[in-house]
């Protein structure tokens, strides 16, 4: 991601809570970015706990399995003692169970990525989370922001990866399927093409990112998650949605409750 002119900027500060080589690397990579600052590292829950305490980073990457005491109970207690105050926490984890998945996101993580990850990725998520990505179109509102923190939360629980481009192009097909309820009947035609002139693609590698990311999330076998998110049993092993179908239903879930 370009760094230019970021001293216009807010630094995001970062603490890095992690027991393995993630820690080294992540603190080598954002060292080289000039939007970031690396202000402290442990391998050690306790002792995380204390200086996120002391420092107040704005984001927190940490690990589930940590020694002393878990990054479970990191959160409870940072949860505990700051309140709304607490520093946005992403979960990078070794750690890929979906009840610890719904464990950490119930404490209020922003995000769960699994190791492996790329560092981008990463550096992606964090953007996402404080909203400094920069997009073509106008800049997101709040509103925007915590619709896609929703989005991205569903694509957690049913078990699409955020590496894959399908992702991307998927949470854009919902936004504008809330934003635009009668694209749906216009898949091919207008949804499709909209998203790849946003992304520099084509529309036919939207369509078949859109599916694969889709099959993935099957092929994990997590379609009673999917069916507990719309409180109901939509699909069974042998049942798997279309693009469109999966777009509207997420769609559908959104304008229903609000956001």
């Amino acid at each position: 991601m370009e760094t230019n002119n970021s001293s216009s900027k807010r630094r995001i500060k970062i603490y890095i809570a992690d027991n393995t080589d993630f820690k080294n690397k992540a603190i080598a990579y954002f060292e080289t970015k000039d939007n970031f600052e690396i202000v402290g590292s442990s391998d050690d829950g306790q002792k995380a706990f204390i200086d996120i305490c002391a420092l107040k980073p704005d984001a927190v990457l940490m690990e589930c399995v940590l020694p002393s005491i878990d990054g479970f109970v990191v959160m409870d207690k940072l949860n505990e003692r700051m309140g709304s105050n607490r520093p946005k926490i992403i979960i990078v984890s070794s750690l890929s169970h979906d009840g610890f998945v719904a464990k950490a996101m119930s404490q209020g993580a922003s995000y769960f990525l699994c190791k492996p990850v790329e560092l981008t990725i990463v550096e992606q998520r964090i953007n996402d989370v404080f909203d400094l990505v920069e997009k073509k179109e106008e800049k997101a509102k709040p509103k925007n922001r915590i619709l896609e923190e929703k989005i991205s939360n569903i694509f957690i629980t049913v078990g699409i990866p955020a590496h894959i481009k399908g992702y991307q192009f998927l949470r854009e097909a919902i936004k504008m399927a809330i934003d635009e309820p009668e694209i749906i009947n216009s898949i091919t035609k207008k949804l499709y093409p909209a998203i790849a002139e946003r992304f520099d693609t084509s529309s036919s590698k939207v369509e078949r990112a859109i599916r694969h990311a889709i099959e993935v999330a099957w092929n994990r076998g997590k379609i009673e998650n999917i069916n507990s998110i719309f409180g109901l049993k939509v699909y069974t092993s042998n049942d798997k949605p279309t693009n469109g179908e999966f777009i509207a239903l997420v769609a559908d879930k959104m304008i229903i409750e609000g956001v």
